[in-house]
């Protein structure tokens, strides 16, 4: 018998530490090549660490709760040395080929169903016998950028989400038995939620743009004051990396924000069409795909944006990774989209909607979250107007979409109410100069007023 010592490994993001979050084993288990041992917090993700042994776990070394160097010792396996992985006369195990390997290959383990992988966005491959990562957080979402509540949402509705003031309807609700089944399971009240559909009725996306925005103001109930005069928390993990990416992107690229408003009545219109259309029957559709569109459609013709600056050159990137700022439970993250300028619009819904998904579950890959050329955020779904975004580290441009509302619109001469959002982006000054921005912005609200310009 051998005692095989178990490194914390580099899982394939260049970390040098990471939080220790719960053990799947306690000495005395028998485990088995693959078998989840740890749940780990890096500066990303979280990520589950896969056994390299057969053998009986000997000790654990470090608690819950602890951050430790990259290479520290972690726990102890007791196994023939014929059962490891690699030489048998090598007893100390450094994870960190095995785990890149795994990423690559898709050894670990996803929660989701084998037969419904397809692409795996979390960079955990088939493993369907395996046991499940325990969820860590109980409350739904409470704000995303970028997508509404699940279909399937998980809140019982005997708590339902605290509602603003709002008029209610004049007259009876009109929706159909699994609307309102939606809106119960999601606590919405139909009366206050504004109906879309083509007869007055109310519709999917009604129930959660509702629910969306009651989720933004979940605390509105003020609480009393804490008995304890001052909290402290520990700045580490995704906070730590969010703090260290701001400063260094507010700090080191000289920012310039450009804001337009525009007409998004067209949109809306093509929006409402995608939506009854069977080609995308079942796939989450809303403004935020069109503007994506949009902004690869820009990128192209306005390469300079899609770029980033060295000391030593301007890489321009033909290619367009696109970064959805998204709020999660653990805060805020980037999860980009590769290769989207190579995806139809219905193929781009379908991956905006499952990054979204899996960042929701805290499931994001630390490879889903690394080389984005270009970023959107959505503050829209905040009420905002506008903002200026902070540029995500290594990029030259990000773009925000304020929120889509009724607004008085001069329309050949005369005053309409028209459905108006502003655009916002901050570029790069080093990268990209003012008629460059400009010229960006502008198509990107082209295509907002007139989608149809994609089809060109």
């Amino acid at each position: 018998m051998s005692v095989l010592k178990f490194t914390l490994p580099d899982v394939g993001e260049g970390l040098t530490e990471a939080e220790i979050v719960e053990w799947r084993v306690v000495p005395g288990d028998a485990v088995s090549i693959n078998q989840v041992l740890v749940e780990i917090e890096t500066a990303k993700s979280l990520v589950e660490l896969p056994s390299p042994f057969v053998g009986v776990v000997g000790e654990i070394l470090v608690q819950p709760g602890t951050t430790v160097d990259v290479g520290t010792v972690i726990i102890t396996i007791v196994s023939e040395p014929a059962t490891a992985v690699g030489p048998s006369s090598v007893p100390v195990v450094g994870l960190g080929e095995l785990a890149v390997a795994a990423a690559d290959t898709g050894s670990t383990i996803t929660d989701e169903p084998a037969e419904t992988q397809g692409a795996v966005l979390v960079g955990r491959g088939a493993a369907a016998t395996m046991p499940t990562r325990r969820t860590r957080h109980g409350a739904a979402l409470v704000a995303h950028e970028t997508i509404a509540p699940p279909a399937v949402p998980q809140r019982p509705a005997a708590q339902p989400l605290p509602q603003l003031p709002r008029a209610a309807s004049a007259g009876p609700v009109v929706a159909k038995p699994p609307i309102r089944k939606l809106a119960k399971d999601l606590g919405v009240d139909l009366l206050l939620v504004e109906a879309t559909g083509p007869v007055g009725d109310v519709t999917r996306e009604d129930v959660l743009r509702e629910a969306t925005q009651a989720s933004v103001f979940r605390n509105i109930q003020t609480p009393e004051w804490p008995s304890d005069r001052e909290e402290r928390i520990p700045v580490k993990g995704v906070r730590k990396a969010i703090a260290q990416a701001m400063v260094s992107s507010a700090f080191s690229a000289p920012h310039v924000s450009l804001f337009v408003d525009v007409d998004a009545t067209r949109t809306m219109e093509f929006v409402k069409r995608l939506k009854v259309s069977t080609d995308f029957a079942g796939v989450r559709v809303s403004p935020m795909l069109i503007m994506a569109k949009a902004m690869i459609w820009a990128v192209r013709r306005n390469p300079t944006v899609n770029s980033v600056f060295t000391d030593e050159e301007i890489v321009i990137k033909h290619y367009v990774n696109l970064g959805i700022a998204a709020a999660t439970p653990r805060g805020l993250i980037v999860p980009n989209v590769k290769e989207a300028q190579d995806m139809s619009l219905l193929e781009l819904a379908r991956a905006l909607e499952k990054l979204t998904i899996t960042a929701r579950d805290g499931k994001t890959a630390p490879a889903d979250m690394s080389n984005g050329t270009i970023t959107i955020t959505n503050i829209g779904v905040f009420g905002m107007d506008t903002g200026t975004p902070i540029l995500n580290s290594g990029e030259a441009g990000i773009v925000a979409l304020g929120t889509i509302k009724p607004k008085p619109w001069v329309v050949d001469g005369e005053v309409r109410v028209r459905q108006v959002t502003t655009i916002g982006a901050s570029f790069d000054h080093r990268v990209v100069d003012g008629d460059v921005a400009s010229r960006f912005l502008a198509d990107v609200a082209s295509i907002i007023e007139e989608p149809a310009l994609l089809l060109e």
